[in-house]
């Protein structure tokens, strides 16, 4: 009898994720608002930008979208997987990937995401080298080496880890 009360208690408690997968939405009303203020500021300044000026804003907005889409991949999936499966009808505008995000799909997307992220960044310096100082250059490398090392590690290990499993599906899968 405890021993139920105790499973449905800590299985109801799922919904505390609720709030903070609510609160991830709240954010992409600040990634929208910054994403609008960049636009602005490149049509304001174009006649004056030089092209490398340029390319940093673009880059800007760039991971910013990245920003928004890791948001939304970590706010659908998170809750899909953890609370409760989203209900939306066949007809309405269902994302394809929707309830086929796994834990363990979802690290490995949002690894490749903070990756391509980082290059974004690595990139803006790259193009604004005059202005970066040699050791912070060196240091944005090793810090975006470490986020490819770390995501092709996580590769290889989910591939190692669930081999068997994908085998055993591929042979259950209709041909």
């Amino acid at each position: 009898m405890l021993e139920r009360i105790i499973e449905r208690l800590l299985y109801a408690s799922r919904w505390l994720l609720a709030p903070v997968y609510l609160g991830l939405s709240l954010t992409l009303i600040a990634i929208a608002f910054k994403f609008f203020y960049e636009i602005y500021h490149l049509f304001s300044h174009i006649l004056v930008m030089d092209e490398s000026e340029m390319v940093l804003v673009v880059l800007a907005m760039i991971d910013l979208s990245l920003v928004g889409s890791l948001v939304v991949m970590v706010m659908f999936s998170g809750y899909e997987n953890f609370v409760s499966r989203i209900d939306v009808s066949e007809g309405d505008d269902r994302l394809d990937w929707l309830g086929k995000l796994d834990s363990g799909t979802l690290k490995l997307k949002l690894a490749v995401s903070i990756v391509a992220i980082s290059s974004i960044h690595l990139l803006q310096e790259f193009v604004n080298i005059p202005q970066t100082p040699n050791d912070k250059l060196m240091w944005y490398v090793i810090i975006h080496l470490t986020f490819v090392i770390s995501a092709l590690l996580m590769g290889v290990l989910d591939r190692l880890s669930f081999a068997s499993h994908r085998a055993h599906d591929d042979k259950n899968a209709p041909h």
